[in-house]
């Protein structure tokens, strides 16, 4: 099993919220607990490769700095480092795509894609390397359908938007926080997703301390729509740290087994349905980061536990 990570995902954006520490933990953890599991750097993404998502303006701007307002547009501090290491963080998640092509599963350790939109970032997400990879291997021909499925706490809007105009995919987005226009909602009472044919979506709402059978149950009920009308070549998988309860931002009573079980079940699901699935780091923002970096190690363990003997 092969899992892609490079010292130069972590950009040094100084104090703040997103802990570009975690990356580097997890890739330690990862060679500490799961020594069959083999870590390769990948290269970055090409510019061809993020303009078949991503505006000339957008990308100009997060290489160049300039205009400020937009290259900053993700919520990161932009400095000359930006730009390279964005490209890495997308390269990983292509190269885990297209691994997960050969091998069946894989990982990219690294985070910061759902909420980037075409011509802007968001929520600390500067491109879509989920989108940026599906349109890389379909320029090369390797793939034709894909599916994202996205379990991180906050609605992946950006994600939602590419797919609208993308009908060869479809997205999925069980979440606990909406989000729209660089803004958080932690009552996802208070908005209302417009589906479309291309992209799901559906709200966690905490549920007096049953929030682990809200999760399995929402998840069982929305996954087969991935595989309606056929399986996808290939199933992208952001598996989120930050429902964890001790999340500053989850209103969700959830612990790491339950995290870990819904881990679990994603995998279980890609395997009885042969698809290939490449899955990625999302969220987690909880003061103590060893949670956060337990959460996504159990993510590993889980990859594993379903993968590890095929």
């Amino acid at each position: 099993m092969t899992f892609f990570y490079d010292a130069g995902f972590a950009v040094p954006i100084g104090p703040h919220i997103m802990p570009m520490a975690k990356f580097a933990m997890v890739a330690a953890g990862v060679r500490e607990e799961l020594p069959n599991v083999g870590i390769q750097r990948p290269a970055p993404v090409t510019v061809e490769a993020l303009l078949r998502v991503h505006s000339r303006d957008y990308v100009e701007a997060v290489r160049s700095g300039e205009p400020r307002d937009l290259a900053e547009s993700q919520k990161f501090p932009w400095s000359p480092a930006l730009f390279p290491s964005v490209c890495l963080t997308n390269g990983g998640m292509l190269a885990a795509a297209d691994c997960a092509l050969d091998e069946g599963v894989s990982a990219a350790l690294a985070s910061g894609f759902h909420h980037s939109c075409a011509d802007h970032g968001e929520g600390f997400c500067t491109f879509n390397g989920l989108v940026v990879a599906l349109e890389a291997l379909r320029a090369v021909g390797k793939i034709r359908t894909a599916a994202i499925l996205d379990l991180d706490l906050h609605y992946g809007n950006g994600t939602a938007s590419l797919a609208e105009e993308r009908p060869w995919m479809r997205a999925l987005s069980i979440y606990g926080n909406d989000y729209a226009h660089n803004t958080a909602y932690r009552d996802v009472r208070e908005r209302h997703h417009v589906d479309g044919p291309t992209h799901r979506s559906a709200p966690l709402v905490p549920c007096n301390g049953n929030d682990r059978g809200v999760l399995i149950e929402t998840l069982a009920q929305n996954v087969s729509w991935l595989v309606e009308g056929g399986k996808p070549d290939l199933l992208l998988y952001q598996a989120g740290a930050d429902p964890l309860r001790d999340d500053p931002y989850s209103p969700l009573e959830l612990t790491h087994a339950d995290l870990m079980e819904r881990d679990r079940m994603v995998f279980e699901f890609a395997k009885s349905h042969g698809i290939p699935l490449a899955w990625v780091l999302a969220g987690g923002y909880s003061p103590d980061i060893q949670k956060v970096v337990r959460a996504h190690l159990n993510t590993a363990h889980a990859c594993w536990d379903v993968f590890g003997d095929s």
